[in-house]
């Protein structure tokens, strides 16, 4: 496919042509018609001027003057001391004119100027004595009324009050004046305007916008030292903005010295908060830089200082060359340190720091070229733009940063919390264990005293007692101190053991007292669970007094005993023949002794124990256990 230019290329050739055509034609009629002027005015070029130096409070010598071209730049010469000259234009009134608002449009007039035409002063750009009024960078439009202009010709005078090379930090602000405009103020209005609000508007904006911003990242950057690189970002977001001042502040309270010292001081200000910057954003922070850089300013200031007044901007290129140097060398590596780590940190700033460089060399090639002034404005405001874009940035991420870090703040909180709940849960189960421990120990020792001392005690007396109920009673008490002694130990044993153990007992009880007995169990294969000691311990005891209320109360021939594992629980049935409970006990069962504790009993194990008996149709106790409590498998 064809380049674009190449398609447009005939139709620019047509166009070119067909403008000619028209010109052409033009100019045959002025040429049939004999008219020998435009019939409207059009703007006129004043670029040639007789100049003379002036001393404050006398009138100017023209015997002395010179022709000279403009524009002009005090670079070349200097009209004197007094940095006063005054520029004379000889202009014959335009044909055509009438009664119409003529104005004069002057691009540059430094500093400041005032312009009078045929000695009536029309216009007063300002002070012209110390501090002089700073106006290079404005463009003037100076009303010129037709009443003044006399029918032969005019003297235009323009006294320009400006500053020698040397005196300033840089040559854009030296004295000089470029060419002028004459023509109708309905022309030239609407294209001052428009000039005036990019050369002094914009400029404004940019420079409160830097101000806002550059101050609200100097806060944060100054509270939160993690993020130290903010604060000398907006440091130099302020410090650019006092240099952008310059194009629309003319009023400084100081002479012109210490106001050029104090820009070029400010220019050292901003380089070294643009090094700092570069370095804290690259996450490294060296301490020589730390101290040289401040002590860089200080000696700015000091030589600055030391000076002649002839002298302020060839020191000022010497300390320009060496600040560009420094921000080149921290911008090299800077890019150097990010680009094997944060690419995309590297495809943001790497952009952004050429523009700005390049709007740099592009102000400075304006001037020295002489291109035209709007480009050396917009190489001005460019690098301010990037300024409040990469601000802008800086912000943007230092707030997703922020939310990131109360987002991981609350996560740590829920964290905190929950380990604190698992530490205190951890707490209390270490307590409890050691509660636990403690008892273990002393239930131990205590069963230990128990077999020893009372067992030994208990088998003497049932070894060497004559009389038998003494016997039979040391040995109940032996049996019950084993009982216990077992409780105590804690250590579980089988259930088809316990129930062996248990029926051996019953079985021998009622068996000697005379009353048939029928034991059901499962078989040792279908018990394959441990019951733990406390649950032994007890189920023993509510059987031995279900037992001992068969032989002594009930009068039963006949008992049954039943062990069921169902559903999850552990039942043992004992069921008898005898007499029942009497009608005068009925509700009142509980009141007993042996009953309250069968059922105390069964309660500590969180079971049950039910009695259901009447006059004359047995008595059957009813003790549930959960398994999931008290037994569990192999």
């Amino acid at each position: 496919m064809p380049h674009p230019f190449i398609l447009d290329l005939p139709r620019a050739v047509a166009a070119c042509l067909l403008r000619g055509a028209v010109r052409l034609t033009g100019w045959l009629a002025l040429l049939v018609l004999g008219l020998a002027e435009a019939a409207t005015p059009l703007p006129w070029l004043l670029d040639h001027a007789q100049v003379v130096a002036l001393q404050p409070g006398t009138a100017p010598d023209w015997t002395q003057s010179r022709p000279v071209n403009l524009p002009q730049d005090w670079n070349e010469q200097w009209p004197g001391p007094s940095g006063l000259a005054v520029y004379r234009f000889r202009v014959d009134r335009p044909a055509g004119v009438g009664d119409d608002l003529l104005a004069l449009s002057i691009e540059r007039a430094c500093n400041t100027l005032w312009v009078s035409l045929n000695g009536v002063q029309l216009h007063q750009g300002g002070q012209i004595e110390e501090p002089v009024t700073r106006q290079c960078q404005r463009r003037h439009l100076v009303v010129l009324p037709a009443a003044l202009l006399r029918s032969g010709t005019n003297l235009l005078d323009i006294t320009v009050r400006g500053f020698a090379p040397g005196e300033v930090g840089s040559s854009v602000r030296a004295g000089g004046l470029s060419s002028v405009v004459l023509g109708p103020h309905a022309l030239l209005a609407p294209a001052h305007d428009r000039r005036l609000a990019l050369s002094q508007r914009l400029p404004e904006v940019l420079s409160g916008t830097l101000v806002l911003l550059g101050g609200f990242m100097f806060v944060l950057g100054w509270f939160h030292r993690k993020q130290s690189y903010l604060a000398y970002f907006g440091v130099l977001m302020i410090g650019w903005a006092l240099l952008l001042s310059q194009l629309w502040v003319t009023d400084w309270p100081w002479s012109n010295r210490r106001t050029e010292v104090l820009l070029v001081t400010v220019v050292g200000v901003v380089t070294m908060a643009g090094v700092q910057f570069l370095m804290r954003y690259a996450g490294r922070r060296l301490q020589w830089l730390d101290l040289g850089l401040p002590l860089q300013c200080g000696v700015i200031l000091l030589s600055l200082l030391a000076v002649g007044p002839q002298r302020l901007q060839a020191m000022a290129s010497v300390w320009y060359a060496a600040l560009t140097l420094e921000f080149v060398v921290a911008a090299t590596f800077y890019l150097r340190q990010v680009r094997p780590r944060q690419r995309a940190q590297l495809w943001l700033m790497a952009p952004l720091l050429v523009l700005l460089g390049l709007g740099l060399l592009t102000e400075s090639l304006a001037h020295h070229l002489g291109l035209d002034e709007r480009v050396g404005l917009l190489a001005q405001v460019v690098p301010a733009l990037v300024l409040v874009v990469l601000g802008m940035r800086l912000v943007q991420q230092y707030g997703r940063a922020l939310q990131s870090a109360e987002q991981g703040r609350a996560e740590l909180e829920v964290r905190i919390r929950e380990a604190t709940a698992q530490i205190e849960r951890n707490f209390a189960q270490l307590a409890d264990l050691k509660v636990e421990q403690v008892t273990e120990r002393e239930r131990k020792r205590i069963a230990a005293d128990l077999h020893d001392d009372l067992g030994a005690k208990l088998l003497t007396i049932v070894h060497t007692s004559d009389n038998e109920r003494i016997s039979t009673l040391a040995r109940e008490a032996l049996e019950e101190m084993r009982l216990s002694v077992r409780g105590l130990t804690g250590k579980p044993m089988r259930l088809a053991d316990a129930l062996g153990d248990w029926r051996a007992e019953v079985v021998s009880r009622l068996t000697q007292s005379g009353v048939e007995t029928e034991w059901q169990a499962p078989s040792e294969e279908d018990v394959p669970q441990t019951l733990s000691a406390r649950a032994f311990v007890q189920t023993t005891r509510i059987m031995r007094e279900a037992v001992s209320n068969v032989i002594k109360h009930s009068g039963a021939t006949r008992c049954s005993i039943r062990c069921i594992l169902a559903e999850g629980d552990f039942q043992l049935v004992i069921q008898d023949n005898g007499n029942g409970i009497p009608a005068a006990l009925d509700g009142r069962l509980d009141k007993g002794h042996g009953m309250a504790s069968m059922k105390g009993r069964a309660k500590q194990l969180q079971g049950q124990c039910l009695v259901e008996s009447g006059p004359g149709y047995g008595t059957v106790i009813r003790l549930t256990l959960p398994l999931d409590r008290h037994v569990t498998a192999r």
